[in-house]
């Protein structure tokens, strides 16, 4: 009994000095590990490309967090992320019915970023989901007030008119519209077998202006040309050595003899009928002799030949 009594005694004998420091470092164990769960609870990492709003039991708080670490109330503050970087937001295709009465389907792309992340989680639920509705909306409505030729040639103003119809609601929920643009318009088979023929008429329109102020042109420098020839013969001889020359070059079977225009004209000229002599003047008849005697009757009269000379009748 007495030899197992020993180290129960031994360890009642234990000075209290021990026992306090044995109870502090379990007490700074523990409050060591509430430090470092309560630190793991309110730290937060907020990247370059965000914000952190910061809402305490529901209000929000006037600071909004920059990127890099930051510290929170557990339990208490509740941290909101907002990205501020370009969003790239697809706008559905839309069909609608142009001013001039034309049905068409339009789609587009719309860009835009964050600009206040406070308004952006506290004016809107959703800002995409609003952007996206506001950006369908206000290209159904440039489709109803555009013509289809403005539409189709015209991009870059109703790029503009739409970009002002979504920023203006926008700003207002923190977001900056930054550009749209009009992707593709999608046009009826018929509008397109129209808008065709159109095309193909206008091109065949121009080509016969062209060729007809080709051939004025033509016909003037013909001109000017036949006018210096007349006044040097020669130069049209060397011309039509020249096309000799041309035809011969090629290896063909093709015979030309020249022919000298100046003969043609000769032969031109004789075969003209000559013209006839002039017909010489009447020579007068001699008075009758105051002799009473009557003139012969017509008949007896002297008749003149084709020469001229009078002929008597017996």
């Amino acid at each position: 009994m007495a030899t197992g009594c020993v180290p129960h005694l031994m360890r009642s004998r234990r000075p209290w000095g021990a026992v306090m420091v044995e109870e502090l470092v379990a007490a700074g164990v523990t409050l060591a590990s509430a430090g470092a769960v309560y630190l793991l609870a309110a730290a937060r990492v907020v990247k370059q490309y965000e914000r952190g709003v910061v809402f305490r039991l529901g209000k929000l708080r006037a600071r909004v967090r920059g990127p890099g670490f930051t510290m929170i109330v557990p339990f208490v503050d509740r941290l909101h992320k907002v990205n501020m970087q370009i969003v790239t937001m697809p706008v559905p295709a839309q069909e609608g019915i142009t001013r001039d009465n034309v049905t068409v389907r339009v789609d587009a792309v719309v860009y835009f970023k964050v600009v206040e992340a406070a308004d952006a989680v506290v004016q809107v639920e959703d800002y995409r989901f609003a952007v996206s509705q506001m950006a369908q909306t206000s290209l159904r409505s440039i489709i109803g007030k555009s013509d289809l030729d403005d539409l189709l040639s015209n991009r870059e103003k109703l790029n503009q008119g739409l970009e002002l119809m979504i920023d203006s609601p926008a700003i207002g929920w923190g977001v900056q519209i930054d550009r749209v643009e009009i992707k593709d318009v999608s046009l009826p088979e018929t509008m397109k077998r129209s808008m065709a023929r159109q095309a193909e008429a206008d091109r065949e329109r121009r080509a016969r202006v062209i060729n007809a102020d080709a051939e004025l042109q033509a016909s003037r420098k013909l001109a000017e040309a036949a006018q210096q020839m007349s006044d040097t013969p020669a130069a049209l001889q060397l011309r039509l050595l020249q096309t000799v020359v041309a035809v011969a070059a090629e290896k063909n079977s093709t015979l030309v003899l020249p022919f000298p225009v100046e003969l043609l004209r000769f032969l031109e000229k004789a075969q003209q009928p000559a013209p006839a002599p002039p017909r010489p003047a009447q020579e007068p008849l001699p008075a009758p002799a105051a002799t009473g005697t009557l003139d012969p009757e017509p008949e007896m009269r002297p008749k003149p030949d084709r020469e001229g000379a009078v002929l008597r009748q017996d």
